[in-house]
């Protein structure tokens, strides 16, 4: 039985908690939250234990969950790797990248199971193309929320935009050559909208908007590569494909245009989507990782990767906006 010990139950931390109850093989040893009221109603409505301090909860756990505001996050994954214990922590997993650079090295050394919470890559939209062969050489990306003040600590780049740097550096497989972006700062001190043009040196390109002063809610990533296109619904969970028809397309709904090159068929394919808890299946990924063994399916590594693309980003808008 693992036992894990919470640190931060609010808004997201509750999420984490409802979850943890339905897994099998944990046990929760209690959480650790300095508000005292959102620590009362915690214990009375799930009867766990508050612990005073952070390190007192860690000596009594195995992995830590971490769910703090992210100013929070490096003291609390530097203390719980310090004892050994094995850490999932929310993205973005630092404040800044030298912390960051730390935490990479501190797992390192402790040789712990290390896991950032990229929740996207665990929707079914984006698990149903598991099995095709993706190549992207230009992706579009929209992603705008309502304006919410929680998690306005950090910029929309750390805190929306981050979801899709990560999915966009698991997909393309080469490195960063150039970053283009502009952004505004409208209801915080942050940038609250931007938009990024993010190219690699094999070629493809990402063009990405972020905003959580929006009217409506959109998760949308489009990939394009050659003979194919894909839109991924992160909001809807649903996905759509285009293609050039071959023998294994099946069933799938085709039908024919003319091109320079001739007559070709195509394909609309929407593939199955498991109906799926992406929270819950990020713990679970988590704790089978550490039980067995395993590697974890974000480790620090990608964690820090996106975090440096992100303050790349950062640095591009403001250096723009304090031009003479």
């Amino acid at each position: 039985m693992l036992k894990i010990g919470i640190f931060g139950v609010g808004h997201l931390g509750k999420f984490h908690l409802n979850n943890w109850m339905e897994i099998d093989d944990v046990e929760v040893t209690g959480f650790f939250d300095p508000n005292d009221e959102t620590a009362k109603e915690v214990e009375e409505k799930y009867g766990l234990k508050r612990f005073a301090s952070a390190d007192k909860l860690l000596d009594k756990c195995d992995a830590a969950d971490i769910i703090a505001p992210t100013t929070f996050h490096f003291d609390l994954c530097e203390a719980a790797i310090k004892k050994g214990r094995h850490v999932f922590v929310e993205k973005p997993m630092a404040d800044t990248l030298e912390q960051g650079k730390k935490i990479v090295q501190m797992v390192k050394e402790a040789g712990i199971k290390f896991q950032v919470g990229h929740v996207e890559r665990f929707n079914p939209a984006y698990l149903s193309l598991k099995d095709m062969a993706l190549n992207p050489m230009f992706i579009e990306v929209h992603r705008l929320a309502q304006f919410n003040p929680r998690g306005t600590e950090v910029s929309v780049i750390l805190d929306l935009m981050i979801h899709d740097i990560d999915i966009i550096l698991k997909l393309v497989k080469s490195d960063v050559k150039n970053i283009s972006a502009s952004g505004v700062a409208v209801m915080t001190d942050t940038p609250d909208i931007a938009n990024v043009r993010i190219e690699f040196n094999n070629g493809c390109v990402a063009n990405l908007t972020s905003s959580r002063i929006s009217m409506k809610k959109m998760r949308k990533m489009r990939l394009f590569q050659k003979d194919a296109y894909i839109g991924i619904d992160f909001l809807e969970k649903k996905t759509e494909i285009i293609k050039l028809k071959s023998l294994e397309d099946g069933d799938a709904f085709t039908f024919d245009i003319d091109t320079p090159s001739g007559n070709k068929t195509l394909a609309i394919i929407n593939p199955a989507t498991q109906p799926s808890n992406a929270i819950k299946e990020e713990l679970r990924s988590f704790v089978d990782a550490v039980i067995r063994n395993k590697p974890t399916a974000v480790n620090e590594i990608d964690g820090l990767l996106a975090m440096e693309v992100a303050h790349l980003i950062l640095e591009k808008i403001h250096h723009k906006v304090n031009l003479p």
